[in-house]
């Protein structure tokens, strides 16, 4: 009996080659009109770089918008050359006459690999672009990350729905966002889970306080804040993917029911 052989189709054939991007703690600092209030700059935010597995929901906080602009102009496939060119001509591709442009951390998470805190001072380019990049590739520390951080479908925004509503802007608030940021970092680094979770929580809390909207919304049918608070008291912290849910992030050294992992892009 013969047996035929042939070639699976891989996940990149369908999904795209282009990596994806995890956002963690401090953002909305990436946006000037958050920026320029902050009295401690600069203000710092994580974002990381994922092997694209499987096919992300879209309007889910994983800059999937982004990702099909960037599909659009490189044809599929991260281009060679300089990545901070490649991040302002992504960026200029998407926010092309918007009113409300996209922050440029979706654009530095696409093309940057690893684990990298973006550093925004509105002094510095307006706060449009950070002033500084500080990335990590360790093998040691992405496998680490990669353990210890568990991932859950929730809901994608939904239509009609918009962050930007209620703002207080208060500089003290917007000061401890950025600080979270940098706390993310070093934490991931030094590989110290606690403040890992401590680092999301403090996160969340910004949002909560400066942006409203962001987990409580007319428009939202899930209880946001509450499976937050559900999962933030289990284990060490958690935080949303993007604004109005998408994906809940938790850090946890055990395994969380339901959840999935990645593959960090170094």
């Amino acid at each position: 009996m013969d047996v035929k052989t042939h070639n699976p189709i891989e996940i990149t054939d369908a999904v795209g080659h282009l990596p994806y991007r995890i956002a963690l703690a401090g953002g909305w600092i990436d946006q000037p009109f958050v920026s320029r209030y902050n009295p401690d700059p600069p203000g710092s935010m994580v974002v990381v770089g994922v092997v694209p597995q499987f096919r992300f929901m879209d309007r889910s906080g994983i800059c999937s918008s982004t990702r099909e602009i960037a599909m659009k102009l490189w044809k599929g496939r991260l281009p060679d050359g300089n990545p901070d060119n490649l991040v302002r001509q992504l960026y200029a591709a998407e926010n092309d006459g918007r009113a409300d442009p996209s922050g440029s951390q979706d654009m530095i998470g696409l093309v940057y690999p690893g684990i990298n805190r973006l550093d925004y001072d509105f002094a510095f380019e307006g706060g449009v672009f950070p002033r500084h990049i500080e990335s990590c590739n360790n093998p040691a520390v992405a496998e680490w990350l990669q353990k210890h951080l568990h991932i859950l479908p929730v809901a994608p925004r939904p239509d009609g729905y918009s962050p930007l509503g209620r703002r207080n802007l208060d500089p003290r608030w917007i000061a401890r966002l950025g600080r979270s940021g940098r706390d993310c970092y070093d934490s991931i680094v030094q590989r110290n889970l606690t403040e890992f979770g401590r680092s999301m929580n403090e996160c969340m809390l910004c949002w909560q306080m400066i942006l409203p909207d962001t987990v409580d919304h007319t428009t939202l049918t899930v209880d946001l804040a509450g499976l937050l608070k559900a999962y933030q008291s289990r284990y060490p912290g958690a935080m949303y993917s993007g604004c109005g849910g998408g994906y809940l992030l938790v850090a946890s050294e055990q395994p969380i029911p339901g959840s999935f992992k990645v593959q960090i892009r170094v």
